[in-house]
């Protein structure tokens, strides 16, 4: 495990090949959230990526658009995204969104 982000509010590790978020993704940790992790993309040279919101408690769109900016560089680095896992209420805030099956085959709804 690799701490990538340590805020008061949210934390990001790298675990082997997943990005693990945990604590409450606000509007004032997204800008860094999302840069540490496209950061970590970006010079991983991996050729498989994961995404673990599950330690995520509180819904947040915010949450949703870092991930889609990690969705958006995996595409542009041609890496494949293995996994994606999302709370309960990320993935209730998703499904209302009509966001859930962008995030359930991400591979082939960004070769779009």
């Amino acid at each position: 495990m690799t701490l990538l982000l340590s805020q008061s509010s949210v934390s990001l590790e790298a675990r082997g090949h997943t990005l693990k978020v945990s604590g409450d993704v606000d509007v004032n940790a997204a800008a860094e959230l999302a840069a540490a992790g496209v950061k970590w993309l970006k010079a991983s040279g991996l050729f498989e990526a994961a995404f673990d919101f599950t330690d995520v408690s509180v819904a947040s769109s915010v949450a949703i658009s870092v991930l889609f900016e990690w969705m958006r560089t995996c595409h542009r680095q041609q890496i494949t995204i293995a996994s994606i896992l999302l709370s309960a209420p990320l993935m209730r805030l998703a499904s209302l969104a009509e966001l859930d099956e962008l995030i359930a085959h991400p591979d082939t709804a960004l070769s779009t």
